[in-house]
């Protein structure tokens, strides 16, 4: 169960990310993330109350919020990234996050199986390779340099994510929204500003924010239920997801160490859930 609710995270997510970056190109990164985690905050706190458990648990509402300001973040570097850069190339450096949980899980005496480790190192390197790196061309560094930022900021995200998935799941995606819509809002008051977003915007935010907020949940579900160090890997398969869509919507060409990775990506994520 924990592996299935994690690899539905990165189907959502991946989702959620595409559309996200697609908006980013035509709205600023932090309107995009303002407007869609409203929305985000919205799903999230129904959720809780449906599921009765809405609760004010200070250790739950302490990691939400690190989670959440880890989370804002990493979101104005990866939408910005993905804005600015090949999505093919941003979105599976972004993954490597997974390295961050999957550290700090082995330092706390999580044992993976033989074959889940042997998995977990064959999905990592097919999500490099599904990056499709331009061997014959330069590459802006500035995406790159975004997408790693978002990277290390979104590894430490998922960890308090997990810490606080492990005691109420849906609260802790509640409070990290809170959050992040109150910096938002902190930002826009500041600015005058709400970056350009207009009305014909309102339903793309709402599926960005709902999808996303509903793959955090998803994830810290399966964070409590599974091996931090396992669960955080099948649920950074998102940026295979998001390279499809843009190669299907967007017409990037994916180049044939794109496609070996995603073959790489299914059989790692493969050997990680049978094990």
């Amino acid at each position: 169960m924990p592996a299935v609710l994690a690899l539905l995270s990165s189907l959502v997510w991946g989702f959620s990310d595409f559309l996200g970056g697609t908006l980013s190109k035509r709205r600023p990164a932090i309107s995009v993330i303002g407007g869609s985690q409203t929305f985000g905050l919205i799903f999230a706190s129904l959720l809780a109350l449906s599921m009765h458990k809405w609760s004010l648990d200070p250790i739950v509402l302490r990691n939400g919020a690190t989670a959440g300001v880890l989370g804002f973040l990493g979101l104005i570097g990866f939408y910005t990234a993905l804005a600015t850069g090949n999505m093919g190339i941003v979105a599976p450096i972004s993954s490597l996050s997974a390295v961050v949980p999957v550290a700090i899980g082995l330092v706390q005496g999580e044992r993976p199986s033989s074959i889940q480790f042997l998995g977990i190192a064959v999905a990592l390197i097919g999500v490099i390779l599904a990056s499709g790196p331009e061997l014959s061309g330069e590459v802006d560094s500035r995406p790159v340099f975004l997408a790693l930022f978002a990277a290390v900021a979104f590894g430490f995200c998922v960890y308090f994510m997990a810490k606080g998935g492990q005691i109420n799941p849906t609260m802790t995606i509640a409070s990290m929204r809170a959050t992040q819509v109150s910096i938002a809002i902190v930002v826009a008051l500041f600015a005058r500003s709400i970056g350009g977003l207009v009305a014909k915007d309102i339903p793309t935010l709402a599926l960005i924010g709902a999808t996303d907020a509903g793959a955090n949940v998803l994830f810290a579900i399966a964070a409590s239920l599974g091996l931090l160090s396992v669960v955080s890997v099948l649920g950074s398969m998102y940026p295979v997801v998001t390279v499809i869509l843009a190669w299907w919507i967007h017409h990037e060409r994916l180049a044939p160490i794109q496609y070996i990775g995603i073959v790489a990506t299914l059989s790692g994520i493969a050997m990680i859930t049978v094990g």
